[in-house]
């Protein structure tokens, strides 16, 4: 998730070690270890573009790395502190934030991984956006609340309030799940996966896509005391042969492709209009397949060049006009 909402989490588990003296400190610690994590988006490189999407939420996200972390932030934030709290105190704090992070960012479609190094499977329990003020923007306030007053019983507010929020959002991904299986069911689809995700900043309007017979097909759904369906695009599952036929799978950009697909949790589609092998997981608009980010891919290529990497995260007026209408139910049925 964004850093505001990972370092006010971090924080707020924190603050349960405080006392009234050192609240703002375990504080603060607690939110800058609960950043901290994401320091791994420094770990990119100019000739290969696709470097940081295997380490972005990489072995720093890892659970097992969670003690080795906290020390580490520790050992850094220990000498701005050390006349006032001891090490074992500092340590401490920086674990339960540190703690908070992958797990936070494992709610969200991105994919954590958690258990690395012994697995490579990225988790993503789909259940909150990447950015969503209604969940961090109240925890934010208690947490502010409970430095200024030096009570415990904001935090516990705080949290819980975190907590709510995410089994809302687990609430909201299984009514959404079994609205997407109608939709299907309508068209005499049998998916072959389905997975969905709440588009940007909330947990009403969702992103349905699901596989059938070669073709990922997009759906808008929105989930509040009733459901309504806004019937959204298809596009061609990526191939080889129909969509680069000419490209060497052993050449550094087939390499490229096979490793932007397990970021993608193998959801590679091909979009003719931007010439992209693209991951179908990512819209501006859940009913559209435009996608976010992709690969350009040129066959000729030498053998050890990279693929390109494209991003696109532009969104116009009819666009944004489009999204708001979803989101009160307009044009939807």
């Amino acid at each position: 998730m964004d850093p505001i909402s990972q370092g006010t989490l971090g924080g707020a588990l924190a603050q349960t070690i405080a006392n009234r003296k050192n609240f703002a400190k375990i504080t603060l610690i607690g939110c800058l270890a609960g950043m901290a994590p994401d320091l791994d988006v420094l770990i990119q490189s100019n000739e290969d573009p696709i470097l940081f999407l295997e380490f972005h939420r990489q072995f720093t996200h890892s659970l097992i790395f969670i003690p080795i972390g906290a020390l580490i932030v520790a050992s850094a934030l220990f000498p701005f502190f050390k006349k006032t709290l001891a090490f074992n105190v500092v340590y401490l704090a920086a674990l339960l934030g540190y703690a908070t992070h992958a797990l936070l960012d494992a709610c969200t479609s991105y994919g954590t991984l958690l258990f690395w190094p012994f697995s490579d499977v990225r988790i993503a329990w789909n259940n909150v956006s990447v950015v969503d003020p209604l969940f961090t923007v109240p925890a934010l306030i208690l947490v502010i609340c409970a430095i200024s007053l030096k009570k415990r019983l904001y935090t516990a507010l705080a949290l819980t309030w975190c907590f709510l929020y995410l089994m809302l959002g687990v609430i909201q991904h299984e009514r959404t799940y079994r609205a997407a299986l109608e939709i299907a069911n309508e068209r005499q689809h049998s998916p072959q996966r389905l997975t969905l995700k709440p588009s940007f900043g909330n947990l009403i309007l969702w992103k349905a896509v699901y596989e059938h017979e070669g073709r990922y097909h997009v759906d808008a759904i929105r989930t509040l005391r009733t459901t309504t369906w806004c019937s959204g695009e298809s596009i061609e599952v990526f191939d080889y042969d129909k969509h680069i036929p000419t490209l060497d799978k052993n050449s550094q950009q087939g390499i490229d492709i096979e490793r932007f697909r397990w970021f993608s949790q193998d959801y590679l589609g091909y979009d003719y209009q931007s010439q992209l092998v693209a991951d179908i997981r990512y819209s501006m608009i859940p009913s559209q397949i435009r996608p976010m980010w992709g690969l350009r891919i040129n066959p000729a290529k030498n053998q050890s060049e990279h693929a390109v990497w494209i991003a696109s995260r532009n969104l116009d007026d009819e666009q944004l006009s489009l999204f708001k209408d979803m989101m009160t139910g307009e044009h939807c049925r």
